[in-house]
């Protein structure tokens, strides 16, 4: 009714149809000139008569076959762009900060979207748009009719990981095309395992690490702010894991090196953590550590620094059963799985 009463919209055959020439600033989110007729060809002009072929409709007139209500308006329907504008502004108000979509919505209907929208409320509509590219499998358009259509049920049905499909999806800018393939997925797959081998390994050596260390920790807190500035910057995922992945070589390095200390393992967990918090992608099952094996491990090295080295021995035999390698090394004691 505001749109109507503002002098926004007009009727004609049964439908309403929004008049973009009351709305000066049509175009401005796609950077269209519409007094050029820019993009009318993109325009479903419908069956009806409008005003000029670029006003679009907000409620439509029933069609045989199509659902339609009876309103004070009249029968029929919500066009396509008003509902969205409408359930927008029913749950998060007449101005919110961030509207997403595909790239491809930006022209005509995110267009739209506004020009309702601010014509009705007289307010912003959104403060951000963040467009997504497309997501295309080895180099095609996903379609169903191609073979090359996939829904996370059949990639799990795979055998892969919901965390590799989270990570490659997030391993390029939102605003870049992300090009699927399981060559792709394999390799998400793997820097995930990355992940994972450095959280066990950090829960190997935290129970005998001596105070002190501070070097790492000083580049660990550097490439947090580093992930941090990326992230800020129109969501840069990809520069962020790169941030992360920095951290990740050298704080092996670190490990080899012997100069990791409290201070480093402590700065180190602060950006796993960061990760995984922000991204939503939390530790694998290889990484939920065994709290008895951890406990017996504990227990053979206190074994061992009382020179009970046939108690030390029980417990290595004891884990070795449960699959559990032992690896004695200056460092502290490394475990890893056996493979089956």
């Amino acid at each position: 009714w505001r749109l109507r009463e503002r002098g926004h919209v007009y009727e004609s055959r049964g439908s309403l149809y929004f008049k973009i020439a009351t709305f000066p600033d049509y175009g401005r989110l796609s950077r269209l000139d519409p007094a050029a007729g820019a993009g009318q060809a993109r325009i479903d002009s419908d069956e009806y008569e409008k005003d000029n072929p670029r006003d679009f409709a907000v409620w439509k007139a029933p069609k045989d076959g199509e659902p339609f209500w009876q309103t004070e308006i009249g029968t029929g329907r919500p066009g396509w762009h008003i509902e969205c504008s409408a359930m927008s502004m029913k749950l998060l108000g007449e101005t919110f900060d961030i509207h997403t979509g595909g790239a491809d919505n930006i022209f005509p209907h995110h267009e739209n979207e506004i020009a309702q929208s601010e014509a009705a409320t007289g307010k912003p509509f959104v403060r951000y748009w963040m467009h997504a590219a497309h997501l295309i499998v080895d180099g095609e358009k996903m379609s169903k009719s191609k073979g090359n259509f996939f829904t996370l049920r059949d990639l799990g049905a795979r055998g892969y990981d919901m965390r590799g499909i989270r990570y490659h999806l997030v391993s390029v800018h939102y605003r870049k095309p992300l090009n699927f393939t399981f060559e792709g997925l394999a390799q998400s797959q793997a820097a995930l395992a990355r992940l994972d081998d450095l959280a066990i390994r950090l829960e190997q050596f935290g129970a005998a690490l001596a105070s002190g260390g501070g070097e790492l920790a000083v580049k660990a807190r550097e490439r947090l702010q580093g992930m941090l500035e990326e992230l800020d910057n129109d969501l840069n995922t990809a520069g962020a894991l790169g941030h992360l992945f920095e951290l990740v070589r050298e704080t092996h390095t670190t490990l080899d090196s012997g100069r990791f200390g409290k201070e480093d393992l402590e700065a180190v967990r602060d950006v796993l953590r960061a990760f995984r918090k922000i991204f939503g992608i939390h530790p694998g099952q290889r990484a939920d550590l065994d709290a008895e094996i951890e406990d017996l491990i504990r227990r053979r090295t206190a074994a061992r620094s009382q020179r009970n080295f046939a108690e030390a021995d029980r417990i290595r035999d004891d884990l070795l059963r449960r699959g559990i390698i032992l690896e004695d090394t200056p460092q502290g004691v490394r475990w890893k799985r056996r493979s089956a």
